[in-house]
């Protein structure tokens, strides 16, 4: 089973240890990985912003940088929606005869955010962790309506040695991030990362997870602005923790 990591721009750049403890932990399973050098954005901010033409580039380079694989797997539910919803229908308007709409419909289905990776094709939810923590996840909001990962990152979560689980109210409710909502409509992004850190702290958790770094950028932002003991952490680097301290 030949496996690419994709690492997606937020973690390359700003949480490099989320990419190095996908990779520690499928190693641990017994999954090879692979790290093609020649990847790049995925193309979401731009599409978002509504450019659609300059997207097809990303597109494209997207599938030949990962034709072959059997999997794509990445710590991002953000960019895995954008791979499977949104890149069919930037390549049905391609205009070049159909040939990236077929590349895409050979790479885009192999595209697994992490968590889809380890229940669904590994057929795992004891990864063998330990985090002695207490912890509540947010799920996001690619997540749980563009992926539909339903409780697969709660069963992952509820095998850790140590870890004990808390689910906050308001749990399925948007944190505000949005990615260019945030930039556009701070006013109205503040105010939801707000509502949901206050109900974090409610919980008496440690640390905060998501299966997407950026949300928990924008919640760390504000839980460390209001003084909160709160710390983000990606799902990633607890489930490849051994002693409690993440990845």
């Amino acid at each position: 089973m030949r496996v690419a990591l994709f690492v997606t721009c937020v973690n390359d750049t700003l949480y490099p240890a989320t990419g190095r403890a996908v990779v520690t932990l499928l190693e641990r399973l017994g999954v090879r990985v692979e790290f093609p050098a020649a990847q790049s954005c995925c193309g979401q901010p731009l599409f978002n912003s509504g450019h659609r033409h300059p997207t097809e580039p990303l597109v494209r380079r997207y599938t030949e940088v990962f034709a072959g694989y059997d999997h794509v797997v990445t710590p991002s539910a953000s960019c895995a929606a954008m791979v499977r919803e949104q890149y069919p229908r930037i390549a049905a308007r391609a205009g070049d005869g159909g040939a990236l709409a077929a590349a895409v419909a050979e790479v885009a289905p192999r595209t697994r955010e992490l968590t889809e990776f380890l229940v669904d094709v590994l057929g795992v939810t004891d990864v063998g962790a330990r985090f002695p923590r207490t912890v509540a996840y947010h799920p996001t909001c690619h997540g749980l309506r563009a992926l539909g990962l339903g409780d697969r990152p709660r069963r992952l979560l509820e095998q850790v040695d140590g870890l004990r689980l808390r689910e906050p109210a308001g749990a399925q409710e948007c944190c505000g991030f949005g990615g260019t909502f945030a930039v556009k409509n701070a006013a109205v992004s503040a105010a939801m990362g707000t509502d949901k850190a206050r109900a974090l702290v409610a919980t008496g958790a440690d640390v905060v997870c998501a299966v997407d770094n950026s949300c928990l950028a924008h919640l760390g932002g504000i839980l460390a602005r209001r003084g909160s003991r709160v710390r983000p952490l990606h799902l990633a680097e607890i489930l490849a923790s051994r002693d409690g301290s993440g990845a």
